[in-house]
């Protein structure tokens, strides 16, 4: 009798063990100019591969369409700039009608993800509508009749003040009660998950290769819980958890909406090779499908989603960016990690080559420096970010310790660090989309320190929040159809062929109080007190561009 129960218990044991193995999602990027159809990659995910369910970064319509009928499950995301536009009710229902209601429900849709990694971004006008666009876009789905339709943002993990050791974790001051608490009560009232991006890439040092890329290692232990870590992703996870379980929502779902690891990169990234990204990810896909969970977090399995499903040519300005694949456009495998269907392969890769022998390190200390690669530009950006978030950057103003030497590069290294430092040290801080690199070699000589003063806890006051009086810089917005231009300017008003340009999406701007004089609520413009300026106008990118000049003549009129 108790004999013949045995296989069908066996069974179905078997059946989940397989089902759990074979369940993965993959963040879909289409930033590559070789890119198949989107109705070629709907059908290989289906018939080839274990993926069932993919994260695009908009709402593409090819790509929406080209998944109808096929059960894989789709989460797209919102553009971070038309985030205030939602909190309209109004403009949130014909977001759906455009977006959602002509492809459900033959689109299995999932999530919508509002905005990406907002908090870390911002700015502060993103950031204080993040919230109030999520329930507004959720109440507008339930009015449109799609309630099986989830909505939740993805964040980096710059929203940690702290994450090692993962007991000591807590969310940013500001962010903490601000954001993140009404977040979660939201997430919690909808049964919706809490989005994280968990890059352990971007914590990889010589010293603590395996521990990233879930390899036998001597662990971390954490005193104040008992608890041993042997991979950087579980301690990250269980960072994220602390976090949310100090704010008191530990029962919410934790969703790995990025992460991955790239088969190849820069000279100096000798760690971004096919070895390495065959071990991380398929590290990852035994981790979060084998239902062990995390120390703690035991019994508990994460949707997660890899980074990325193409290499993507054009993305940059390094070269890991580009190659952070499972395949590549002919839909060959970067490398072998067991997602074809009935592959039960080992994961393959090339060898990684060695490092070159570094120069001998300051003991446990760690700085954050401009990448070799990094143009001036990008630099340039760095410096405009940090120093518009509130930062002390006296230092490297004409007069100040750190001017000389007088030089983008040098001037960014000093508030790249300054930024690292005073944010706890994790090094996704120094990312700078992906223009920092951390080094644990002293770069100063005779130029100024960039330590900067800690609440005596070893942790910085310092939060990433705007600065209103910050004026170092205005960035006008003009908005076209569905596409916008942002026309930098800094310090002054420039002529119109020396700004530099770069597309964004941006919402339509409401007006706020404080505009200039000569541009009025006739033209539709908003004007945000502090480092930015957005304008938004219907008529397009020439009306801009005629009251940017009026501003100019105005101001030399002043002087």
């Amino acid at each position: 009798m108790e004999l013949s129960k045995i296989p069908l218990f066996f069974f179905f044991f078997l059946l989940r063990l397989l089902s759990a193995v074979h369940s993965i999602g993959v963040n879909y990027g289409t930033l590559g100019d070789n890119l198949p159809p989107p109705s070629q990659v709907a059908q290989f995910l289906k018939s080839s591969t274990v993926i069932d369910r993919i994260k695009i970064f908009d709402v593409n319509p090819d790509i929406i369409k080209a998944f109808a009928n096929t059960g894989i499950l789709v989460s797209v995301t919102v553009p971070n700039g038309d985030i205030p536009s939602l909190t309209n009710p109004r403009n949130a229902l014909r977001w759906v009608d455009a977006n959602i209601k002509p492809y459900y429900p033959a689109t299995k849709f999932h999530y919508i993800c509002v905005g990406t990694e907002v908090l870390h971004w911002g700015p502060q006008n993103l950031v204080d509508n993040l919230v109030p666009a999520m329930r507004v876009l959720h109440a507008a789905l339930i009015k449109s009749g799609i309630n099986d339709v989830k909505i939740s943002s993805p964040h980096s993990l710059g929203i940690l003040l702290e994450s090692n050791p993962p007991s000591n974790a807590s969310f940013r001051p500001g962010w903490d009660v601000g954001n993140l608490a009404p977040m979660l009560q939201f997430l919690r009232k909808t049964k919706s998950g809490f989005m994280v991006n968990p890059y352990t890439y971007f914590g990889y040092s010589p010293a603590n290769a395996d521990y990233c890329l879930f390899k036998p290692n001597a662990g971390l232990f954490d005193k104040a819980t008992g608890k041993r870590y042997t991979n950087q992703f579980d301690q990250l996870m269980d960072a994220v958890y602390v976090s949310m379980k100090k704010l008191g929502y530990p029962d919410v779902e934790i969703i790995v909406a990025e992460t991955g690891w790239p088969s190849g990169g820069d000279p100096q990234n000798t760690h971004a090779n096919p070895a390495n990204a065959a071990a991380y990810n398929a590290g990852l896909i035994k981790k979060v499908s084998s239902g062990v969970g995390t120390p703690l977090m035991p019994g508990r399995k994460f949707e997660t989603y890899i980074f990325s499903l193409f290499n993507e040519n054009l993305k940059g300005p390094s070269l890991d960016e580009k190659n952070f694949g499972l395949f590549r456009p002919d839909f060959t495998q970067v490398y072998n990690i067991g997602i074809f269907r009935g592959s039960q392969h080992a994961p393959t890769g090339s060898t990684p080559k060695p490092a070159p022998a570094a120069p001998v390190a300051a003991q446990g200390k760690k700085w954050c420096v401009p990448k070799p690669d990094a143009t001036n530009a990008a630099l340039q950006s760095n410096i405009d970010y940090v120093c518009s978030s509130g930062a002390d950057c006296h230092p490297i103003q004409a007069g100040g310790a750190c001017f000389e030497p007088n030089n983008v590069r040098a001037h960014a290294a000093f508030v790249m660090n300054s930024f690292y430092q005073t944010n706890g040290r994790n090094d996704f801080n120094c990312d700078f989309a992906h223009t920092g690199a951390i080094t644990n070699i002293d770069p100063r000589t005779t130029r100024g320190s960039s330590n900067p003063t800690t609440n005596g806890t070893g942790h910085s006051t310092f939060r990433p929040r705007p600065n209103p009086s910050a004026l170092a810089r205005l960035v006008g917005v003009a908005i076209s159809g569905t596409k916008s231009l942002i026309l930098r300017l800094l310090s002054q008003i420039l002529p119109i062929n020396e700004l530099s340009m770069r597309s964004t999406s941006f919402p339509r701007a409401e007006i706020v109080k404080d505009s200039p004089e000569g541009i009025g609520e006739k033209d539709d413009l908003v004007w945000v007190v502090g480092s930015t300026v957005m304008v938004g106008h219907q008529s397009g990118v020439q009306p801009l561009i005629v009251k940017m000049q009026r501003m100019r003549s105005n101001q030399q009129e002043e002087k």
